[in-house]
Parts: C-alpha cells; sequence; structure tokens
C-alpha cells in the first residue's frame, strides 16, 4: 500500500486498494423477511435510414419486488423515442457514431429511472403511513394495504459495473452530457437511504490481483513509466497471468460469503468527485459474483452487510442470478415482434398527421419477402 501511495502516479495498470485483510471471509447475514428489491435495464431500437422513420427507441425495465409486505409487484417498461434532429446528430460533433451515443445515453437513463423508481416507493410507503395515522385517529380507514414502517429494507441493484469505462474515451462535451445525471440519480438514492448497488456476473476483473503486482515488481520501485513503458506485452510482475480475481476468490470463499472490500482506483473514478466505488467478491453458490457499491454504502457496515444479503437472497430465488435483474431485462427486451409494432404505430400516427410519401426505402422491402 505504501508503494502504491507513493508511485500511483508511475503505475501504468490500476490496482485496488484493499480496505481489509486480504484474508477476510466474512459470511453474508440472511436478510429480513421484509424488504424490498428493485432495477432498472435497459434495450433500444437503433435507428435505420431504410425504416419509416429515423429515429431510436429506448426501453427502460422496471421491476419492484415487495417481500412479506403482501403488495403487488411492479414489471413493466418505460419507452421513449428519440426523433429531434439535437438527438439524433449531436453526437457526430464528437465523431461517435449514433448507435454508440445511443448506448450512453441508455446508461443515464437506467440510473435516472430507478432514482425516480426508488422515490416513488418510499412516496408510496409515507402515503400509507399517513393513512394509517388517519385511521388510528378515527378518520377515514386507509385505503392501501401497506402495513409496514417507512424504514423497511429495501436494495437497488443494475446489472453491470458502476465503473464507466467508456467515458474514458468520450470527448470533455459528451461526457459532460452522460455523467452528472447518473451522478444526480445516485445522489437521490443516498438522501433517500437506499443503496445501488451493480452486479457483475463471470467478471473478468484483475484489479485486485494486480495489487499483488506491486510486490512482484523485480524493480527496486513500481515506475511502470520508466521500467516497463509498454504494457501490451507481458511484463515481469505478470506472475499470475492469465488468472482473474474471480479464480483467486473461489479457493478461498465458501458460499454465502465475501472477500476483503477493495476500493478501486480506476482513473475514470476521478471525475466521479467523492462518490467513490467499492467492491467486493461474493460466493452466491453458482459462481464468485463482483458486487459494487459507492462510497457512503461501503462505509456504513449496516448498511453494507443489509445490502449484500438481499442480495444474495435474489440470486437465490432467481437460481443462479438476481431474479429482479433477470426480470427487469425481460421487460426491457424489444424483440422482433416489438420492433414491427412500433415502426407500423409510427407509421399510422405519420398517416394521420397527413404525411405522404410514407413508406419505407426499397431495399428493406426487398429483404422483407423473397421473390423465390
Amino acid at each position: 500500500m505504501q508503494r502504491q501511495k507513493q508511485w500511483r502516479d508511475r503505475i501504468l495498470f490500476s490496482t485496488a486498494v484493499p480496505m481489509e485483510p486480504l484474508n477476510t471471509c466474512i459470511d453474508l447475514p440472511v436478510p429480513p423477511k421484509t424488504h424490498t428489491v428493485l432495477a432498472t435495464d435497459g434495450s433500444q431500437i437503433a435507428p435505420n435510414h431504410h425504416e419509416i422513420a429515423y429515429c431510436y427507441l429506448l426501453n427502460i425495465g422496471r421491476v419492484v419486488l415487495h417481500y412479506g409486505q403482501n403488495r403487488q409487484p411492479l414489471l413493466d417498461s418505460l419507452p421513449e423515442v428519440f426523433y429531434r434532429p439535437e438527438d439524433l446528430y449531436i453526437s457526430r460533433q464528437w465523431g461517435i457514431r449514433a448507435e454508440e451515443w445511443m448506448g450512453y445515453r441508455r446508461t443515464a437513463s437506467e440510473a435516472t429511472v430507478l432514482a425516480e423508481l426508488a422515490a416513488a416507493v418510499v412516496g408510496s410507503r409515507e402515503q400509507g403511513a399517513g393513512s394509517r395515522e388517519q385511521g388510528e385517529q378515527g378518520g377515514e380507514q386507509p385505503i392501501t394495504n401497506y402495513q409496514l414502517p417507512i424504514t423497511t429494507p429495501t436494495l437497488a441493484m443494475v446489472d453491470g459495473s458502476l465503473i464507466y469505462w467508456f467515458l474514458e474515451q468520450l470527448p470533455l462535451e459528451a461526457r459532460d452530457r452522460i455523467l452528472p445525471p447518473i451522478l444526480t440519480a445516485w445522489e437521490q438514492l443516498k438522501a433517500l437511504g437506499i443503496p445501488i448497488m451493480g452486479y457483475l456476473s463471470a467478471s473478468r476483473s484483475m484489479e485486485s490481483l494486480n495489487f499483488l503486482r506491486l510486490q512482484a515488481c523485480i524493480h527496486e520501485v513500481p515506475d511502470c513509466a520508466s521500467f516497463c513503458p509498454n504494457q501490451i506485452e507481458k511484463v515481469p510482475c505478470q506472475v499470475l497471468e492469465p488468472l482473474r480475481d474471480a479464480a483467486l476468490w473461489s479457493i478461498q470463499l465458501q458460499p454465502g460469503q465475501r472477500s476483503t472490500l477493495w476500493r478501486s482506483s480506476a482513473r475514470i473514478l476521478e471525475l466521479y468527485g467523492d462518490c467513490a466505488i467499492y467492491f467486493c467478491y461474493i460466493h452466491v453458490g453458482t459462481e464468485i459474483a463482483r458486487v459494487e457499491v459507492p462510497a457512503w454504502v461501503a462505509e456504513d457496515e449496516t448498511l453494507l452487510n443489509q445490502s449484500l444479503g438481499l442480495m444474495l437472497a435474489q440470486v437465490q430465488k432467481g437460481y443462479g442470478y438476481p431474479v429482479v435483474l433477470a426480470e427487469a431485462h425481460n421487460q426491457a427486451v424489444v424483440r422482433g415482434g416489438d420492433r414491427a409494432r412500433f415502426f407500423a404505430m409510427l407509421e399510422q400516427q405519420m398517416i394521420k398527421a397527413g404525411l405522404r410519401n410514407v413508406g419505407i426505402s426499397y431495399k428493406e422491402a426487398r429483404k422483407r419477402g423473397s421473390i423465390a
């Protein structure tokens, strides 16, 4: 850790910082019977010049699962169509293709919708609590079936990493349109007291193993910039290549245990302000999963343990993968039939609006039918 602190600016690979002893193996707590889990996931219809109109659609799947509360789950999606020139062509000034920009916008939308979903969940609890108070005072009887305190343990989950590596390659102006909405959504979740967690299945990260490279360095100091500037080729400190973090923890952890808590040192996190990202590895029974949380969750031991317990319960309910994430994906995915119906609805509305010569290109028409 002293080497890392002293030579950080000269180290050319990302090394995580351990927050606990390296041999840490902690049993996760059993989650409370009463809790709530929510998640979002996104899918899209890419723009196509051969279709009825040049536009793209983002579909954000939303899922809220209540346990032990006698409440109906929420499973739906929130679609949004982007067709204005500023939405379709703004990325060209930065040399970013429309399809790529659509993916970046989807990431920001997933975070924003998740925060809105969390606010709605907390608001419904407060409304339910107010209705109960009226009933106790002899007023109207509550019309809701919320019988739980506002402090019901709740976890917000997303599929994938909270470290958005793609931001490194974006120009500053483009980055400022993607990252601030994400950080704002996280701040809203923090204000609501609902932790956010990124779940990575089959992770190929090497951040924790890279920390051990600092000890394996054959030079007096780990000055990569001077001694090993070409990181593309294998360097002497890569004695654990091609192992990944998950391989190491698979022989250390028992089912239901978590590893050492690490703080990521990815350079892109310098743009996150005070919202550092921490991670650990969990033996979920079927695999070693990587779990990421922001600093305010990791630094609260009670909140961290509660969140990890809820996550593990979701994996068990989903037979190896969090059920809330699987359902969010199922709500978001746009299948071939959905795509055809979308453009059919779009065609009807364009004709209804009085537009003429509405139709697809000859190429697209020929692809949909065969002369033979």
